[in-house]
């Protein structure tokens, strides 16, 4: 859901009407959504996650369905119940992962019953197949496992050969507020991903493209490094808010915005055609400054440039501690258009590893213009790479080394890109505490290197 930072009240309610205005066959291709509901105190902690929300959204988007909303609730049926009652009134499909199990806190099946106003009833399969399955192990079934033989009354049960939960898929119909008929699928899934994901994709997929509307989702993202996040949007919203079937999502994050676009139409190829078209305004809107349209990271591009271009590039990094380089080596292929580097961390290893003259570091100090370009141009001429990129500062959390940083402020950065022909150095003073320092100094030495090679 985009954050309406900075965003009046007026165009938020001149959105709300240009959405209320598709048209009724263009909502029934844009409109079909889903809820997630992972039930599990584990989940409210510090300690647990829940992924199973991920796995299960991009197989509802194969689909064509849009996830509009997760939700994580505890083992509480008063809260388990109000999340369901919420959820059935406001999504076409529910999804409930885990509380399935046998104990007191497993209620999912509880709550689903209870917000739908439907009976549970004992499976005579199910229990069988509980006591079969705890049998084959020796085992004396306690009493309380047999509680995962009931069932939502009108449901499928679902078999899972890999637990004793079986999955339940409610296809039903209920009123909504005005008394009209109105198709709700409820699904209910156990929690460990070994059992969820094959039941998923082995029954309730399946079962899904068999009854809902041939629909089909498009995605575009739109990546661009170092602007702020109000700027892009004061450009791009005027002309994303000409295409009210498009759903549009900015993020912001880690010194890059991303615009997210999805579409969903009744075959692919008109929904990426209506994108094709969006995303060409933005584009001719931003030029340059858009350095991804498939979702590649800037690292990414910047290698696929240096390939394209018959290019090497060597870093020399102290205050990032080479980060920049792991970034860089993290894309598969990228040893063969980044020959490596080097972290000269303290002034010798500057001197030692890329030739700066201990003289300038200790006249300019080791944060400066001066000695920036020195390590761009030393490490280019000793690894015999094309280009040569430096990266020195202070990351805090504490001022500069005694001399002549210790004055300068932390968040000072300089990095600088040499070739064979000439050097830039660019000065940055970048907020923040020292891993977003670091990070921020690693993306703009990415952004110098990709505006170099354009």
């Amino acid at each position: 859901m985009k954050e309406l930072r900075g965003v009046s009240a007026k165009s938020i309610h001149n959105r709300y009407h240009r959405e209320k205005s598709i048209n009724p066959a263009e909502r029934l291709y844009s409109n079909m959504i889903a809820e997630i509901i992972a039930a599990g105190s584990e989940m409210l902690t510090p300690f647990r996650q829940d992924t199973n929300s991920l796995y299960l959204t991009e197989g509802l988007n194969d689909l064509g369905v849009q996830v509009a909303f997760k939700t994580i609730v505890g083992d509480n049926l008063a809260h388990l119940t109000s999340a369901a009652i919420i959820a059935i009134s406001r999504v076409d499909i529910v999804i409930f992962s885990g509380g399935l199990g046998p104990t007191e806190d497993d209620l999912t099946r509880e709550a689903a019953a209870a917000a739908l106003g439907i009976d549970l009833h004992a499976d005579n399969a199910v229990l069988a197949a509980l006591y079969k399955r705890f049998a084959a192990r020796q085992m004396v079934m306690p009493s309380n496992n047999a509680k995962q033989a009931n069932v939502l009354d009108g449901a499928d049960v679902i078999h899972n050969k890999y637990g004793s939960a079986p999955a339940q898929f409610l296809d039903t119909t209920i009123l909504d507020t005005n008394g009209k008929p109105v198709r709700k699928i409820v699904i209910l899934l156990p929690g460990p991903p070994k059992e969820l994901k094959p039941l998923f994709d082995d029954e309730v997929k399946p079962r899904l493209a068999a009854s809902l509307p041939v629909r089909h989702l498009a995605k575009r993202i739109l990546r661009m490094a170092l602007i702020p996040e109000s700027h892009i949007d004061a450009r791009t919203a005027p002309i994303y808010q000409q295409y009210p079937d498009v759903e549009t999502t900015i993020l912001a994050g880690s010194g890059e915005i991303q615009l997210h676009f999805l579409c969903a139409k009744p075959t692919l190829a008109d929904a990426d055609a209506r994108l094709d078209e969006l995303t060409e305004k933005i584009e001719a809107e931003m030029e340059d400054a858009i350095f991804s349209s498939h979702g590649e990271s800037l690292e990414e591009v910047v290698l696929l440039n240096l390939g394209l271009r018959h290019l090497t590039l060597a870093t020399a990094e102290s205050c990032t501690g080479g980060l920049l380089a792991e970034r860089l080596t993290a894309v598969p292929g990228s040893s063969r258009y980044f020959l490596g580097g080097a972290v000269v961390y303290s002034d010798a290893l500057k001197t030692t590893f890329a030739g700066v003259p201990t003289e300038l570091i200790a006249t300019k100090g080791p944060v400066s213009p001066e000695v920036a370009r020195a390590l761009a141009e030393g490490m280019r001429v000793r690894t015999g790479a094309a280009l040569g990129i430096s990266i020195t500062g202070i990351a805090g959390p504490g001022p500069g080394a005694p001399g002549p940083d210790a004055n300068k402020p932390i968040g000072l950065v300089y990095i600088a890109l040499a070739d064979s022909q000439n050097t830039q150095v660019k000065e940055f003073q970048l907020p923040g505490d020292r891993e977003r320092i670091r990070l921020w100094a690693s993306q703009h030495a990415l952004e110098l290197i990709r505006h170099h090679l354009l």
